[in-house]
């Protein structure tokens, strides 16, 4: 009998965690399960019955929003009105560097934009109990002439220079990728921020070096926030632009004339109204030298002391390391 159940292990991964209540969104408790085949294991029945309570199928389309400073990734999922509707949230282990854009191979920063997964960027043999490669570097990146290769989520509990997972979340963030292509989408966004696009985090960050790329990043936030539907981004002018519709784009070149649909630009015209009034007011709020940004050794530091004290999530973690070592086929 020992020697069955010891197979039964060795054939897949026995886990607890229990996932709580995430910015308002609560994700369902992962059971004690046996995992034989990680690739094909289906979401868990309390997912897929939430799923059919939205009216969402776990086949339709998906995009992921990651939070540095929050340390949280969100699922969305598309509903028959090609609406997203936020289905889960899950904490990231870990991510390594400050808060700002990757910009080189091995400055240990994990990238911050709008990138795309496609099916090849997923990786079933990954050393890293599971993963995929976010796409980095796209072609605002390489306007920027930034390098850097293999940036992946993945589980394994620890990074350098990737969103790490626990693998138990990563499971589930791969059924949820899995189903997506196999229903269709072509590909999915992936957008990575640097925290909540509030007026409240835009204030309290805005003495920082990064700012102007932030503000860029919050277009596309926006837009999101506007529409519920991934927007459509290109690059010209060595710039993200957002949901324009015509043009030919060169990512150093002139931008074509904006051809974002005039419903969405009044739209976003109200919106930004009422974010620059609470802007103005969290400003004089927060002064310029409230906010600085800890460099990743004090802050892993001070997230291990957390945990030692009760106040953070502890993770089953292994040894592995996400690095530019391409992982195994």
């Amino acid at each position: 009998m020992a020697d069955m159940v010891a197979k039964r292990i060795g054939m897949g991964l026995a886990m607890v965690l229990a996932l709580g209540a995430l910015a308002g969104c609560t994700q369902d408790t992962l059971e004690i399960v046996a995992v034989n085949n990680r690739v094909e294991h289906p979401l868990p029945a309390k997912m897929q019955q939430k799923l059919r309570k939205l009216n969402i199928s776990t086949s339709s389309p998906i995009m992921m929003r990651i939070f540095k400073e929050e340390e949280v990734m969100e699922i969305w999922k598309a509903d028959v009105n090609n609406r997203y509707q936020l289905v889960a949230s899950y904490p990231i282990c870990a991510w390594s560097g400050q808060l700002g854009p990757k910009k080189k191979e091995g400055d240990r920063q994990a990238p911050e934009g709008f990138y795309t997964v496609a099916p090849g960027q997923m990786n079933p043999n990954s050393s890293y109990y599971l993963s995929f490669n976010i796409g980095y570097p796209n072609k605002y990146d390489r306007a920027y002439g930034r390098s850097g290769s293999n940036l992946m989520v993945h589980g394994a509990c620890s990074s350098s220079g990737c969103y790490s997972m626990s693998d138990a979340a990563v499971l589930q963030i791969y059924a949820f990728a899995r189903d997506s292509f196999r229903g269709g989408q072509k590909a999915f966004q992936i957008q990575a921020f640097p925290f909540r696009m509030t007026a409240d985090n835009m204030a309290k960050h805005r003495s920082s070096e990064h700012f102007p790329f932030w503000q860029n990043l919050k277009t596309g936030y926006d837009y999101f926030e506007i529409t519920k539907r991934p927007p459509e981004v290109e690059v010209c002018e060595k710039k993200y632009v957002f949901n324009q519709t015509g043009g030919r784009f060169s990512a150093a070149g002139k931008c074509p004339a904006d051809s974002t649909p005039q419903a969405l630009l009044s739209a976003y015209a109200s919106y930004d109204k009422t974010y620059q009034t609470e802007f103005a007011k969290a400003s004089a709020k927060w002064g310029p030298n409230d906010w600085k940004d800890v460099a990743e050794f004090d802050r892993k530091a001070q997230e291990r002391l957390e945990r030692r004290m009760g106040k953070r999530r502890t993770f089953r973690t292994t040894p592995n390391m996400c690095s530019s070592i391409p992982p195994p086929s």
